[in-house]
């Protein structure tokens, strides 16, 4: 994932830009950028900030920044924001998004004129260059947006900044949020909320999908209205969103505690003796379970903070499974011959989740009962970057499906497997509970996970348990 935070301001924005971006740290652990426009043009920094997080790698430049309009991200994967001399003048962007198509759009814009794209050490080229590519095709700027909109598959959210303000355009479906605060001084746009409580901002108003404004220090100018068709992603709530953030009206952490209620309503909780969140996503839904039953929430492991980062950032599978391990600390007074609900926000891959299961019984637990907060995983992402899977058989119910019915599976079994009512759909949970070492195993029903968020299923994305588009 990448998160991104922009300042129109009727003064210096240096500061505001500084800790608004710092605030989504927890979206990206590989670079991060920051660019102002002030009285001696743009300035700009960008940091690798893989082995040291963004403040420490920008409070050293903050001083060389300067002017009222910035525009700054964290981001997983590409270098930005970039900094674009064109037909169109010169700009800086920054996107959060993904792009499917991106190597049929490199060739249209070769066709039409490109003729070349600095590449990445990946070997690849940046995918915000490509954008900004699109963009410079046509005779504006915000006919270029539209054309991105019009373009890409996947999804694509962005905010350019000129020497006037700053345009912000929401993905076509708004699968990624985009959310504008006010204060005296003038605007801010971002994709976490809560990224502009301490800095003096309230709410303005959320972007709707498609949506394009112009955001100057006097004001906020719709360009072109919301579309009538939302599709945003599920798991801003269940999992990446931070839980003092709100979208759609909704907040994180007041969805996960609904969530961890509502999962309570189909157990029968006579043998548990205390209710615990794998850290940090989960604690919430455990604390909702747990107020729901009145069953004790505890504590049995504690996350150590101060050095690891999530831990589905890192490159390497080992490195990942390496700091799922490192990072959470037990307290066996907690454990030891206890009968534990243990909840986490998702199973993807069920690795770490399964070595976090012995680690309690290696600390004396003598049962663990699991209730991942979300449906099972059958469908990678094809909309957002939200996990380092490469391929649909690193999640654990795509193996265990193979496992079960052979290489060639259909759309129409893999519904089956969906639909919790299902005989095929027990028997992939009752695999994976008996391969993990669960006590049981019951998952959050769609249904009930959608009642948890509040807003009609039309409106949500849920491809990544139903396969629907």
């Amino acid at each position: 994932m990448s998160g991104f935070f922009g300042v129109a301001s009727k003064k210096s924005c240096v500061l505001d830009l500084f800790f608004g971006t710092d605030y989504h740290s927890h979206l990206g652990t590989r670079r991060a950028g920051m660019t102002t426009y002030g009285q001696t043009g743009f300035s700009r920094a960008i940091h690798n900030i893989e082995n040291s997080p963004f403040r420490t790698k920008f409070d050293k430049d903050l001083e060389q920044f300067e002017g009222n309009l910035g525009i700054g991200c964290i981001s997983d994967f590409e270098a930005q924001p970039l900094l674009v001399h064109s037909h169109l003048g010169s700009f800086a962007l920054t996107t959060v998004g993904r792009i499917n198509n991106l190597d049929d759009l490199k060739e249209l814009c070769f066709k039409n004129g490109m003729t070349h794209f600095f590449e990445m050490s990946s070997g690849g080229i940046n995918p915000t260059e490509l954008i900004a590519a699109l963009i410079n095709q046509k005779a504006s700027i915000l006919e270029g947006i539209q054309y991105v909109q019009e373009v890409v598959d996947g999804s694509m959210s962005l905010l350019i900044l000129t020497p006037t303000g700053i345009y912000c355009a929401r993905d076509k479906v708004g699968r990624t949020p985009i959310i504008i605060g006010e204060k005296d001084t003038g605007y801010c746009a971002t994709f976490e909320s809560s990224a502009f409580l301490n800095l003096g901002y309230h709410h303005y108003k959320d972007l709707g999908p498609a949506e394009i404004v112009f955001m100057s220090p006097e004001g906020v100018e719709v360009l072109q209205e919301p579309g009538e068709t939302m599709k945003i992603c599920s798991f801003l709530w269940v999992y990446y969103g931070y839980p003092t953030s709100t979208y759609e009206g909704i907040n994180v952490e007041c969805m996960r505690n609904r969530c961890g209620e509502i999962l309570s309503t189909r157990d029968d909780h006579t043998d548990i003796d205390s209710v615990a969140g794998v850290p940090d996503s989960g604690i919430a839904h455990a604390v909702g379970y747990s107020n729901a039953t009145k069953i004790p929430f505890s504590r049995p492991f504690i996350k150590y903070t101060p050095t690891w980062p999530r831990s589905f950032m890192p490159t390497s599978q080992a490195q990942r499974n390496m700091i799922a391990k490192m990072k959470l600390i037990p307290v066996q007074e907690l454990i030891k011959d206890k009968r534990l609900l243990l909840i986490d926000d998702s199973i993807v891959r069920g690795t770490q989740l399964g070595e976090t299961t012995d680690f309690l019984y290696q600390s004396g637990a003598k049962e663990v009962h699991v209730r991942p907060a979300c449906p099972p995983i059958l469908f990678g992402c094809k909309y957002l970057n939200f996990s380092r899977s490469s391929s649909e058989m690193d999640l654990i119910t795509r193996r265990v499906i193979k496992d079960l019915e052979g290489e060639n599976v259909s759309e129409e079994i893999l519904k089956e497997y969906a639909d919790p009512d299902s005989e095929r759909y027990q028997k992939m949970c009752e695999e994976i509970r008996r391969r993990s070492k669960f006590t049981t195993l019951r998952y959050h029903r769609l249904d009930d996970m959608i009642e948890s968020i509040g807003l009609p299923k039309c409106k949500l994305c849920t491809y990544c348990w139903d396969g629907e588009e």
